[in-house]
């Protein structure tokens, strides 16, 4: 058992043991610093992902028959290190952050204590990190602290998947016996992400009764057509169950007027007499915007240019609504800069969770002590990673004023690249408002935007645009070693001039997420699409 137990950290907090663990992190973050290379995206070379790749991987793999040397292990560990990419200045392709090291410190607390949130007796470190966490939240967004709940979760899906269900059992709180209603029907924009339709689906709600919403050309949902489909439904018997409010969609950051969504649920809850209508923010994307909520922008401390001010002043009036929502949930995963996965769901009245927790006759192992009084039976997890030693180490080494420091710079990159996207390229279109995200699309020749967003392109015109710009998409993806630009086959859907359905539009992404992209970047960003924008003309036959 002896070597068994070297296997372990110390019992007894030794020396000998303690210096032989760190001499394992020292050389891996030796070696993952000897990767890094400041004009490359990858940790070292990246591998040759050939049709085979994974079969030979496969094919390979096998337990060892006896265990070898942690030095081999660290050494195997660092081969998968190999060709990963490291979000650094050339990453500004998706919301994949470079964790903060304060949560990564987080991280490791909680893998040496190893506790399972689920219980406070089992998991005391993470279940007090998660309640303060949830409370210094609640407190940012408005909700009452003393009445509002919060667990971590799998992400901006969990929040969703959770809230549908918390909305479920408050319509109906025998659901969780007698199973679903069939007439319960969810409205989303249709450009929300792809959370609802997965949840719908788990539920039994079934895809059919989710109703997807137009948007406007901010992208953010159409009050207007949500009140008319809500109203459809109630005429045919059915019951608005749940709206999904988009704060931030995925591609370009359109933010639903939820002040505006609370007013016609409220309307029709008044006007039909139906059950309150479930609102959950799905905040993934722009939650960490809410730190601006009480930023005064005539004493502008921070000395935030003119430019970043309108952008984040249009922001402020939308996110101080977020307390309207029954739920929300803050992805620090995203623009929290934190490992994966660290997701806080946070909910406006706890009481919601009593019509899910689970009776303690049904959990004999935990939370029906006379001991322990933070049992998580509500959650869908049994056994819960305590993610929110990451949240909350990183909260406190940011504060509200550095998280509003570091998001305002993404606003400052995303202006710059988009006037010098502008300068550079007559063919180019930016198709989103301002904000942390820019799209924009190429054009064979000249710049037909306005035409596509008027609806007067043909389909076939408008499917050839996006062939060039998906074709464009994988030449430079292939050297996404170099910069990682992001792109989207649904980044808006728009009129054709020849049929009554709408088309959608394929865009490329910037999205400036590392602290390390900076304005004197963006020349080099633009310059990256310029060379290969004219290789590929060269190489291209155009039929547009």
């Amino acid at each position: 058992m002896n070597e068994i137990q070297k296997l372990y950290p110390s019992m007894d907090g030794n020396d000998f043991q303690r210096e032989e663990l760190l001499s394992f992190f020292k050389s891996i973050l030796t070696k993952i610093d000897e990767l890094k290379d400041p004009n490359k995206l990858t940790l070292g070379e990246m591998p040759e992902y050939t049709e085979d790749y994974y079969n030979r991987v496969i094919q390979k793999a096998s337990v060892p028959n006896t265990g070898v040397s942690m030095e081999e292990v660290v050494q195997e560990l660092l081969k998968l290190v190999e060709g990963h990419r490291f979000v650094n200045r050339n990453y500004v392709a998706n919301a994949a952050p470079l964790p903060n090291i304060a949560s990564i410190l987080g991280n490791l607390v909680m893998v040496l204590v190893n506790g399972n949130n689920l219980w406070d007796v089992e998991g005391p470190a993470a279940a007090k990190a998660e309640v303060e966490v949830a409370a210094m939240l609640s407190k940012l967004i408005g909700y009452d602290e003393s009445i509002s709940a919060g667990y971590t979760t799998w992400g901006g899906q969990g929040a969703v998947f959770n809230s549908l269900r918390l909305a479920i059992a408050r319509y109906e709180p025998f659901s969780n016996q007698n199973g679903v209603p069939q007439n319960l029907y969810c409205f989303c924009s249709e450009l929300s992400h792809y959370s609802l339709l997965k949840s719908v689906e788990a539920t039994g709600i079934g895809i059919e009764n989710m109703i997807r919403v137009k948007v406007n050309a901010d992208h953010s949902i159409n009050l207007e057509d949500l009140k008319e489909k809500m109203e459809h439904i109630i005429a045919k018997g059915g019951v608005p169950l749940y709206v999904l409010a988009t704060m931030g969609t995925t591609d370009t950051f359109g933010v639903d007027d939820i002040k505006g969504i609370k007013h016609i649920a409220v309307e029709m809850e008044r006007t039909y007499g139906i059950d309150p209508i479930y609102i959950h923010a799905d905040s993934a994307m722009g939650g960490m915007y809410t730190f601006f909520n009480n930023y005064s922008f005539e004493s502008n401390t921070l000395q935030f240019t003119d430019n970043v001010i309108e952008v984040l002043k249009s922001y402020q009036q939308k996110f101080k609504n977020i307390k309207l929502a029954d739920s929300m949930v803050f992805d620090f995963h995203k623009l929290g800069q934190t490992p994966y996965i660290t997701s806080l769901f946070l909910i406006k009245n706890k009481e919601y969770l009593k019509n899910v927790d689970l009776d303690a006759v049904e959990t004999p192992y935990v939370g029906n002590r006379g001991y322990g009084s933070y049992h998580t039976g509500y959650t869908l997890e049994c056994s819960r990673m305590g993610s929110a030693l990451a949240i909350y180490a990183s909260l406190l080494a940011f504060g509200i004023e550095g998280y509003q420091k570091l998001l305002a710079n993404y606003i400052h990159v995303n202006i710059a690249f988009r006037e010098t996207l502008k300068r550079e390229f007559p063919n180019v279109a930016i198709t989103n408002e301002v904000s942390p995200i820019t799209t924009f699309r190429f054009y064979p020749e000249k710049n037909k935007w306005n035409g596509e967003l008027n609806g007067l392109l043909t389909i076939e015109e408008m499917t050839e645009i996006n062939q060039f710009n998906d074709e464009f998409a994988e030449m430079i993806g292939t050297e996404r070693d170099t910069v990682y630009f992001g792109f989207t086959k649904k980044q808006c859907l728009v009129e054709a001039a020849n049929s009554n359905d709408r088309i959608s539009i394929y865009a490329h992404k910037f999205f400036a997420i590392s602290p390390y992209s900076t304005i004197e970047e963006v020349d080099r960003y633009v310059g990256f699409l310029k060379e290969h924008l004219e290789l590929f003309m060269k190489t291209t036959v155009v039929k547009v």
